[in-house]
């Protein structure tokens, strides 16, 4: 029995087995066979693909569900995500390019498309296909607006409307609405999700801005932050769930609307909540080993994404506000429990040391879920054999090496669209909005499915008789019977511009805190102007409610009110609710907001150049490198290791400290391997896909936060440093790295010394003596220079001025240039306003000389204590 116990195990999870069978392995093995519920022959990993049908029978479902097969390859091909139009026209977003072999060969290729799916007669099944936009690069999202679409491609953040003007199923017309520019990066860390919000704000993953789009024109206003990756959904109070699959974790910022700012509160997660239970034991998982279970699979959130909250109406009730995340890298999709108390979200898995949907097929790729028109699931099945993108699958990854090991690279082409229904529940009816006058839609903003409330909202505000079912959305608001009619009427008006304060007032005074919460959003622009209505309505009498004082809190704070009666009310609040951990956070975040206002005007006394880059730094930061980095650049705990990091701190670290041309090479190529004897998970991922000064800004900003201060990095800086290494493909190891780091060029008495003022003294700012100095002895005026003429050409790196003691003799501002014969001069190879040390990084350059000028006027004389020159360290 035994030997037969061990040749199956083995046969099923190589990893599980040890050498030697004695009586205690003899048992766990038993129990392992046990938890697994594994019979000998079960089918765990196949080569290659199965059948439509055999990888259907490999997905595990409750009881009582079934998933039915909607869309297959060749039809859709790599699907991403879906969205339907008022008619329930469904749109696929096919990545047709995504990493076709372990380097992604040919993945800008511009052979990706939008397809076009029809129910022609309501059965269910979509029976007319079209390609409706084709030759795109990876398109990263598509949402229906009337008969129109909006959508978005990589490497660019400029929103497109398509329109198919002749009936055939095929857009005739392309309008760019948005000139967002270009967008580089790992095309993992750029933009998803666009999402028409309740408050009628279109959202998208990692921008810190939102767009709204009336009268066929895009407005654009900033937020405090973005956040998430792949997809994006909301629930029914407008929160929205994102997540973070760099940074691990598979909800985040749903506490309250992103507008308001990110908001995590402790426990908002149930214990072991980002533990996951696959039964595919396959350990593709780019964390590595510390990532995989005993049994061979993963064992935490790496890859989720493209959530939705269920809001349909023909599933059991009991799923409605669930969150629904797909977990592609582990094969399964997780239904999490959103419970709502004191203002504040909890998750909890509904199905404990288990899963909602899991798959033993290899290929089963849960990216993307939604709420269909008819009330079910839509599940988008990517079934591709790779699912994370080429930068973490390069040459001596461990990532690279077990997914070639299962052959999974091969896996490709393919592609599955899932229904989720219930035995119980027959499918809603086939919506027909599109052809339904602005009139009738009304009546869809009470309806129990989502879907519909969302879609007739955004359909009316788009029409252009928008203005004429005014009476009925007001009536709607002050009388109707469903609190979701009078929310999404109360939203509609807003849309439109047709809010008033007699409106408001009705709203705020709801039965129900969904509408009142909703009302103080909308009241913002009231609320800044003082209006004496809407004051009163909220002074008089203000709820015991939790929801309400939260959002007053956030309005007052967004709207920037200052009547007497609102501030009074703010202080009452606060301390009547201030054991609320939503409400202890959100005076935290207020105290940041004026910090961050106070660091802001600092910033600017050190330059404007500096102030633009540290604020554009601090964006691309908390859209992108918090996740794995931390807030306070300090490295996020990874959950289920103890003290172990998801990437290293930055605080005092001397590779961003320094001359920044370790960070520089770091951003634009990778880094792998041990970190100050430590081991992290994965690779810092290659950036070079962006320009160079977005490179310059996020490491200027990183180089003077979380302790740390430095100067900035110019864009030109970048630039030497990526030509200079031209044609690279691998990530960094520090013992390369350190073959670049700069090192000082001790002085020589062969350098030739002169000055514009006193140059006879200026040997002494290398004596190595703080106490002795160069002066002009006289005051700061423009042109002054000093200046070096090197024995030979030297490659230089950096220069440091250091004052002394004496702080006013800085330079007022300086230029540095270089020649090789003293005659023709470069550009500036850094510029920028004095401060009393000065590290002063350039690009790599080879010069003869080496001269520093001081411009503008300052009563001081330019003094210098030491002065440093920095190069390449010899071979």
């Amino acid at each position: 029995m035994q030997n037969h116990l061990r040749t199956n195990v083995k046969k099923w999870y190589p990893r599980a087995v040890p050498r030697q069978l004695n009586p205690i392995n003899f048992l766990l093995l038993l129990g392992l066979c046990s938890s697994l519920k594994a019979e000998p022959g079960d089918k765990v990993y196949q080569k290659g693909f199965l059948s439509p049908q055999d990888s259907l029978q490999s997905i595990e479902v409750p009881e009582g569900y079934k998933l039915e097969l909607v869309l297959s390859d060749p039809i859709v091909e790599e699907p991403a995500m879906v969205a339907w139009d008022g008619n329930g026209v469904m749109y696929v977003v096919q990545m047709r390019t995504y990493m076709r072999d372990l380097d992604a060969t040919g993945e800008k290729k511009p052979e990706s498309r939008i397809t076009r799916h029809v129910d022609t007669n309501g059965d269910g099944t979509y029976d007319r296909h079209s390609i409706y936009a084709d030759n795109l690069v990876l398109p990263r999202f598509v949402l229906p607006l009337d008969d129109r679409v909006m959508v978005g491609i990589t490497d660019t953040l400029d929103l497109w409307t398509y329109r198919d003007t002749t009936g055939d199923g095929i857009a005739d017309e392309r309008i760019k609405v948005h000139k967002g520019g270009r967008r580089g990066g790992n095309m993992e860390h750029q933009p998803s999700g666009l999402m028409w919000g309740l408050d009628n704000w279109l959202y998208l993953t990692y921008r810190s801005q939102r767009y709204r789009y009336t009268n066929d024109k895009i407005e654009v206003q900033k937020i405090p932050r973005g956040s998430g990756q792949w997809g994006l959904t909301q629930d029914d109070w407008g929160r929205l769930y994102f997540s973070s699959a760099g940074g691990e974790k598979p909800a985040i910022d749903y506490q309250q609307p992103i507008s308001y700012g990110s908001l995590n509160l402790s426990g908002q997660q149930e214990k072991n909540f980002s533990t996951v239970y696959p039964i595919a034991n396959i350990p593709d998982v780019q964390g590595g080993a510390k990532r995989i279970n005993r049994n061979g699979g993963l064992n935490h959130f790496t890859g989720g994404g493209g959530q939705s909250i269920f809001r349909g109406d023909r599933l059991p009730k009991e799923l409605y506000g669930d969150l629904i995340l797909g977990e592609p890298v582990g094969r399964l999709i997780r239904r999490a429990k959103v419970k709502r108390k004191d203002a504040k979200s909890i998750l909890s898995n509904a199905h404990p040391n288990s899963e909602f949907i899991r798959a033993k097929d290899a290929n089963f790729r849960p990216i993307w879920t939604a709420t269909t028109p008819r009330g079910q699931m839509m599940i988008v099945d990517m079934h591709h054999g790779i699912i994370q993108q080429a930068n973490w699958t390069k040459k001596g990854s461990y990532l690279r090496g077990v997914i070639e090991k299962w052959g999974l690279q091969k896996n490709i082409g393919k592609g599955r669209i899932y229904r989720l229904v219930h035995k119980d529940f027959e499918a809603g009816p086939q919506p027909r909005m599109l052809e339904e006058a602005t009139s009738e839609l009304i009546v869809h903003l009470s309806h129990p499915n989502g879907w519909w409330r969302d879609t007739a909202q955004k359909l009316i505000i788009l029409r252009d008789d928008r203005e004429t079912v005014v009476p009925a959305l007001e009536s709607l608001v002050t009388q109707g019977s469903s609190e979701f009619g009078r929310l999404h009427a109360l939203w509609a008006l807003e849309g439109m511009g047709k809010i008033n304060p007699r409106i408001l007032t009705k709203a705020l005074t709801d039965s129900s805190s969904m509408v009142r919460t909703s009302a103080i959003r909308v009241a913002e622009p009231y609320l800044a102007s003082g209006d004496e209505m809407i004051v009163a309505s909220l002074t008089k009498s203000f709820p015991k409610d939790p929801e309400m004082v939260v959002q007053m809190l956030n309005s007052l704070a967004a709207s920037g009110a200052s009547h007497p009666d609102l501030v009074a009310l703010a202080e009452t609040l606060t301390k009547q609710y201030n054991k609320l951990d939503a409400v202890k956070a959100g005076v935290e975040a207020r105290k940041t907001l004026i910090e961050d206002r106070e660091r802001a005007v600092a910033l600017k006394q050190q330059g404007e150049q500096f102030a633009a880059a540290m604020l554009h730094g601090k964006e691309i930061y908390q859209q992108l490198c918090f996740s794995c980095h931390g807030e306070k650049g300090e490295g996020t705990p990874m959950g289920g290791a103890q003290g172990q990091r998801l990437a290293p701190p930055f605080g005092g670290s001397k590779r961003i400290t320094g001359s920044g041309e370790s960070a520089i090479r770091i951003v634009l190529h990778g880094l792998v391997g041990p970190i100050d004897n430590k081991t992290y998970p994965g690779l810092m991922a290659p950036m070079a896909d962006n320009d160079d000064p977005w490179i310059a800004d996020i490491i200027t900003y990183v180089r003077n936060s979380f302790g740390n201060e430095a100067p900035f990095i110019r864009p030109e800086t970048v630039t030497a440093i990526r030509k200079q290494h031209e044609g690279r493909t691998q990530p960094w190891t520090l013992e390369e790295l350190a073959k670049f780091e700069p090192t000082e060029i001790p002085y020589q008495k062969d350098w030739k010394l002169t000055a514009s003022h006193n140059a006879k003294a200026l040997a002494m700012a290398f004596d190595r003596d703080l106490n002795t100095r160069y002066s002009t002895e006289r005051r700061m005026t423009n042109n002054m220079w000093i200046q070096i003429e090197f024995p030979e050409e030297t490659a230089l790196s950096a220069v440091v001025l250091d004052t002394g003691k004496s702080k006013t003799d800085s330079p007022n501002e300086y230029i540095v240039q270089s020649s090789l014969d003293g005659k023709n001069w470069s550009n500036p190879l850094a510029q920028g306003e004095g401060q009393p040390y000065l590290d002063i990084s350039l690009p790599p350059t080879k010069a003869k000389y080496l001269r520093i000028i001081q411009n503008g006027r300052k009563r001081y004389f330019w003094s210098i204590a030491e002065m440093k020159i920095l190069g390449l360290r010899p071979e």
